[in-house]
């Protein structure tokens, strides 16, 4: 189920249900409707997947800062 797998990104990314809702999906709303029972349409849920892949991607690609010493 899409929920879950969205309920456990939020947990994950330390997100807000009404963040990921504007960010995947243009509304804020949409993980409350999930949770009240919603079923999104194929090619939504396929594109709510591959924002939270592209996420993940994107997080594991950004490079490790390095902290500088000033001496």
């Amino acid at each position: 189920m899409l929920i879950r797998t969205i309920e456990k990104f939020l947990r994950q990314h330390d997100m807000a249900a009404t963040k990921f809702g504007r960010l995947a999906a243009h509304d804020p709303r949409f993980v409350l409707d999930l949770r009240m029972g919603r079923e999104p349409r194929a090619p939504t849920e396929q594109r709510i997947r591959g924002f939270m892949a592209g996420f993940e991607a994107a997080r594991d690609a950004a490079p490790v800062q390095e902290i500088a010493h000033v001496g």
